[in-house]
């Protein structure tokens, strides 16, 4: 993927009762800096249910507002995604915790690179505080699994901003409705054999209400992994991948 010309952006933010946090989140989208880059921006909010003002704030503030009635993290995704138009998806949650700032230097990496899906480690630069103890341990056993059933090569399998071509999206096939959409969207991506990588970014603390339920969306996520594994065994299905990094080739 080369950039000769300008092209879209869409940047798509799952949102559950965020009112607090929304509106800086938007702003943190340097739309004046990646234009002179040569991308353009469609922001993209999918209002999960919200009862606050969520969905107004969002419009407020140029976001495009996708409503999705049903409740998941994966569900708001899909949602978002079929209606993006961007050429290139980016992610994150509407929460303050990912960086929406750095997106022209991570842009300017998947252009460079040629890269079809890239992930982001937010584990490698984690401050002291941001995340708790038992969610490291737990992203450190996901990881860890995804790693030992798959070889999937990267730190940080949970992370939630992702960066894609919206060309493979119908490819990859990542269709839970939870919170293991996000691991199937990478681990799919990989095993499909799409250029991916991983980038690393600054994650922050969290404004807001946590909605996130250690326990039963690990559990849910590790027999997601189970599963597909046991259908890589049955079907025999080719680990093929291409991986790149720094001064390597796939």
């Amino acid at each position: 993927m080369t950039q000769s010309s300008m092209c879209t952006v869409s940047v798509v933010i799952p949102a559950l009762n965020e009112e607090q946090a929304i509106a800086a989140v938007l702003s943190l989208v340097p739309e004046d800096v990646l234009a002179a880059r040569g991308f353009a921006v469609e922001k993209v909010v999918v209002d999960n249910g919200s009862t606050d003002r969520t969905a107004a704030i969002a419009r407020e503030h140029g976001a495009v507002v996708v409503q999705e009635s049903r409740r998941g993290y994966g569900n708001a995704y899909q949602a978002g995604f079929s209606h993006a138009t961007g050429d290139i998806i980016v992610t994150g949650d509407a929460d303050m915790t990912y960086p929406f700032d750095e997106l022209p230097a991570l842009l300017d990496t998947f252009v460079r690179r040629d890269i079809d899906f890239m992930t982001t480690d937010r584990l490698s630069m984690l401050r002291p505080g941001v995340m708790s103890p038992m969610n490291q341990f737990g992203n450190w056993v996901l990881t860890k699994t995804m790693r030992v059933l798959f070889g999937w090569p990267f730190r940080d399998s949970q992370s939630g901003m992702w960066i894609f071509r919206r060309t493979i999206w119908p490819a990859v096939g990542a269709t839970h409705e939870g919170m293991a959409f996000s691991q199937e969207l990478k681990l799919e991506a990989y095993l499909k054999g799409y250029r991916c990588t991983e980038e690393p970014v600054t994650y922050r603390a969290r404004v807001g209400k946590v909605k996130l339920n250690a326990f039963r969306d690990g559990y849910v996520n590790m027999m997601h992994l189970f599963r597909r594994f046991l259908v890589v065994l049955r079907t025999h299905t080719p680990r093929i991948y291409r991986i790149t990094t720094e001064g390597q080739g796939a």
